[in-house]
């Protein structure tokens, strides 16, 4: 068994996973007030973990996995 790879899928599944997490708690955020973040620090109460690689570029999540 190759472990190395196994981990290198493994990270770059939960980077995508994580990518799709900032996008849906961007997409919640503009629900509850009708305009956009535009800072990733105003995400942080609709995600759990560390989101701090991950930026927003044209309302939309960028960073690992995008």
């Amino acid at each position: 068994m190759n472990t190395d790879s196994v981990r290198g899928t493994a990270v770059t599944v939960a980077s995508q996973a994580s990518c799709r997490a900032v996008d849906e708690a961007i997409v919640g955020y503009l629900a509850q007030h009708d305009t956009t973040p535009t800072a990733i620090g105003q995400l942080q109460p609709w995600v759990r973990g560390d989101i701090s690689a991950y930026r927003i570029v044209k309302g939309r999540a960028a960073g690992p996995g995008c």
